[in-house]
């Protein structure tokens, strides 16, 4: 059978890299949701337990209601989007289906998830969410992606991972110095 050229749908050649593309729009989809709610007072205020994001009437902003606990509409804010890369699109790490969060029967909340226009962040899991740890993750995920890839084509051999701590580099910092050891 004759091989098919790279990028054609049946080739796998480049699998890793479509799957650390794939990674790679979800970190940015999860940081951009982290960075844009930063620019609103709902990440301070601990009051606001959900944020639904209509971002499906216009194109050029981001209309955001902010919900207590009892599902009571406190705030609202809007975002303008001026790049199609600030859009707020659903990120199943923050959204209320994903998360688990109930809405409470009957209130304004329950009604605006029932408008289906939009999603609902859940402002507990945002909070919770460690972006220096994410970033890490997604870091060696997406090496992880790559390396598939290049020891498939023989670019690569064999590798470690993890920290050498048989290390005779007196560089490293994990490595006492002799003042430290005394």
């Amino acid at each position: 059978m004759p091989s098919l050229p790279p990028g054609t749908p049946e080739s796998d050649e480049f699998r890793g890299f479509d799957e650390a593309r794939t990674i790679m729009w979800c970190y940015e989809a999860r940081a951009r949701v982290c960075e844009r709610l930063n620019l609103t007072s709902f990440i301070a205020d601990e009051t606001v337990a959900a944020v639904h994001v209509e971002n499906t009437s216009r194109a050029d902003r981001v209309f955001l209601t902010a919900f207590n606990d009892d599902g009571r509409l406190i705030s609202a804010d809007t975002l303008y989007v001026d790049d199609p890369s600030q859009r707020l699109d659903v990120t199943p790490e923050f959204d209320h289906d994903y998360t688990d969060m109930k809405a409470a029967k009957g209130s304004e909340l329950e009604q605006a998830i029932e408008r289906e226009d939009g999603w609902v962040i859940n402002m507990r899991a945002l909070r919770d969410f460690d972006h220096l740890v994410d970033r890490r993750a997604t870091q060696r995920a997406v090496f992880l992606a790559h390396l598939s890839d290049m020891m498939a084509s023989g670019q690569a051999r064999g590798f470690l991972l993890g920290r050498d701590v048989d290390s005779d580099d007196p560089d490293d910092p994990d490595e006492p110095t002799a003042s430290e050891a005394a």
